[in-house]
């Protein structure tokens, strides 16, 4: 009998160490910073108390490589993921993310259609923008500005990335939001991209996390920076004086998306709290990012609705990221940029 049972107990660590989503919490990923943190606040710890369970987090910078690797092990131990639209859609291409039924969430009639995709669904909008310390640097309108070194001498911040980097070239060198990805399907286009990109090379300090523009402007170590807006609203609230620019700002979707082996039962509730409206709304007012559900739209406060990326003034001259033009050429521009920082 003891023979018996300690080999039934070991069976069942077997299984349980085999299926790590039947032996613990569920786990949400994001991309750290302002947004976590408000995330954490208006979704996280809320959805913790309604569904009186707890939820362990963890941050990451983005890519599809981590998920991959857990989904192909069988080793899957993140359940809810924040995704780039473009990573997003590689990895459902991949078959490494649960599909999403519309037919069927709770949430469907009231999301905007383009926050609807097979693999995931759009948790917020946001932009990024021109950006200056207001006690320091005064009159800047555009990217244009952003180009005159000899107005506004010193360094600008830049993220180092070719996506929206490129389209920042064009709009500053004239091109109008309607024709980038027109000329930046082209060779021709990229050069001039790059051309442009040229003129206020030494003045560049390169960004690769969301908290390096705002601490930099802080700091005085950049006069100017493309940054996010989120990112700037979070440092005003902590006493800076902080300006945008709406000018041509770039914006585009984060989603959330459900890797392949995990808690999906659980992680679709979670999906479909954080996009319900009440969630939505309290998230956008703490960020001021746009939302996805179309009732959260119309409960957001009178004073935050202008300063939201969707806000109609905001949207005039504004450049959506185009997620199939970057599906389709991030790889070999992306090369090309590496080379070029590097030179």
């Amino acid at each position: 009998m003891r023979t018996r049972f300690i080999a039934m107990m070991a069976t069942v660590a077997t299984i349980t160490a085999a299926t790590p989503s039947l032996a613990r919490d569920l786990t949400v990923v994001g991309f750290g910073g302002a947004t976590q943190d408000a995330m954490r606040e208006t979704l996280f710890k809320p959805y913790e108390k309604k569904a009186g369970a707890k939820l362990l987090e963890e941050s990451y910078t983005g890519g599809i490589a981590k998920v991959k690797a857990m989904v192909e092990t069988g080793t899957t131990t993140w359940d809810v993921v924040q995704m780039d639209e473009n990573e997003m859609i590689l990895a459902c291409d991949q078959g490494l993310l649960e599909p999403f039924d519309w037919k069927t969430l709770p949430n469907a009639a009231d999301i905007i259609a383009p926050a609807k995709s097979d693999c995931g669904v759009g948790a917020f909008v946001w932009s990024e923008i021109l950006a200056y310390d207001g006690d320091k640097t005064s009159g800047v309108t555009s990217w244009a500005d952003f180009w005159d070194v000899k107005k506004w001498p010193g360094k600008r911040g830049l993220r180092k990335q070719a996506r929206m980097t490129l389209e920042i070239g064009l709009l500053a060198d004239g091109v109008k939001p309607e024709e980038i990805y027109k000329v930046l399907a082209t060779k021709e286009g990229q050069d001039r991209a790059f051309a442009k990109l040229d003129e206020i090379k030494p003045y560049i300090q390169w960004w690769e996390s969301g908290a390096q523009p705002t601490e930099w402007l802080a700091s005085g170590e950049v006069v100017m920076t493309s940054t996010y807006n989120g990112r700037v609203i979070a440092a005003n609230h902590e006493g800076k004086n902080f300006k945008m620019s709406w000018t041509n700002q770039l914006y585009a979707m984060d989603f959330w998306a459900i890797p392949k082996g995990g808690n999906t039962e659980k992680a679709f509730d979670l999906v479909n709290y954080m996009t319900s409206p009440a969630p939505q709304k309290a998230f956008a007012e703490k960020i001021v990012y746009g939302v996805t559900n179309a009732k959260a739209t119309a409960d957001i406060s009178a004073e935050i609705a202008p300063q939201l990326p969707t806000a109609e003034q905001n949207m005039a001259g504004a450049l959506a990221l185009s997620t199939p033009f970057w599906v389709d050429h991030e790889e070999e521009i992306q090369q090309r940029f590496n080379r070029w920082v590097a030179q």
